[in-house]
């Protein structure tokens, strides 16, 4: 969820009902030098609660130190990654490359959950390449060395996010250890969690894509089908995604950064030329304008939301953290 779970994508994700958001990756690397842009995904939000941070890395003692610098910034979980199969994080030896790293990857779970009193938990795939079992062997190694938690996402690295999720898989993890497991992928709606909940044994479900412009899947996973949102209802929504965006990131990169969502929230909802249009549009404020003439009754739903927004203070570390820093 790179480029997605910004911190108002994971507070918009607790007020449909997420019991736990995730922050999207970062750099262990990042922290260790200061840089701005890494330590401004440490701003925490008093609603985000209970939230993992995911940190990602190839060293030991480098992962160790994000988990500190992690849980000082007030988050609930330090989550490690060793799914991520994007070529510019595996290329430095970290996320889904560790799958053939075990012994590095036992270490740095070993690193992270002895430096840190909160839980330490790991997102990890299959392995490698189609067809691998190297979760299966490493799994139980990782629980041995200090992971609270393990998420499965059944899926090759090569796979990327093709093709299915092989939950026979989560399946067999449950069954080898002692430690709650996650099923990740492939979960869209209610009747496919309960379908994996029930034939994995798995304690919880992760939902991703699913839930990219679209909240109202997280609260028909958790309580069945309702009715669909109403256009006023879902431009409301952006409108408020649109305005924490820019509150947390600012103006000039949350106008570039927002541009995927306008088609997530939209397509099959609004007409598509409304989404080319909003693409072209400079500022933000003007993307909300033009979302609250195409539904004249969002007015009055957004005016509810952001009355409905808690205030409670954000969460930061005692470091140069400018308002452009974070996200």
């Amino acid at each position: 969820m790179a480029g997605v779970s910004v911190q108002a994508f994971r507070r918009q994700g607790r007020r449909f009902g997420a019991g736990l958001v995730c922050s999207e990756m970062v750099s262990c690397a990042g922290l260790h030098h200061g840089n701005e842009r890494t330590l401004g995904y440490l701003r925490i939000a008093a609603d985000e609660h209970p939230l993992a941070v995911q940190v990602f890395g190839s060293e030991p003692s480098l992962m160790a130190e994000a988990a500190r610098m992690v849980e000082a910034a007030g988050a609930d979980l330090v989550d490690v990654n060793f799914g991520c199969p994007v070529r510019k994080v595996t290329k430095t030896g970290a996320g889904a490359t560790l799958l053939d790293d075990t012994d590095r990857a036992c270490r740095i779970v070993r690193a992270v959950s002895s430096s840190v009193s909160i839980p330490v938990t790991v997102k990890m795939r299959r392995g490698l390449e189609d067809g691998s079992r190297t979760c299966l062997e490493l799994g139980p190694r990782l629980v041995e060395a200090g992971a609270a938690s393990l998420t499965l996402h059944p899926r090759s690295a090569r796979q990327m996010y093709t093709g299915s999720a092989d939950h026979s898989l989560t399946a067999e993890l449950v069954s080898l250890v002692d430690v709650p497991i996650v099923a990740s992928g492939d979960v869209l709606s209610r009747e496919r969690a309960e379908e994996v909940l029930a034939d994995t044994g798995a304690q919880a479900v992760m939902i991703g894509r699913a839930a990219q412009g679209n909240p109202w899947a997280l609260r028909e996973i958790l309580r069945g089908p309702g009715r669909e949102p109403s256009r006023d209802e879902v431009a409301a929504e952006l409108c408020l995604f649109v305005r924490e965006t820019v509150r947390e990131l600012g103006e000039r990169r949350a106008s570039g950064f927002l541009k995927k969502f306008y088609g997530w929230y939209l397509r099959g909802r609004f007409p598509k030329q409304l989404v080319q249009e909003l693409v072209r549009l400079r500022a933000t404020e003007e993307v909300v304008r033009r979302l609250l003439h195409e539904a004249p009754g969002s007015a009055f739903v957004l005016q509810r939301l952001e009355a409905e927004l808690p205030t409670g203070d954000e969460v930061v570390l005692d470091l140069p953290i400018s308002a452009y820093g974070g996200g």
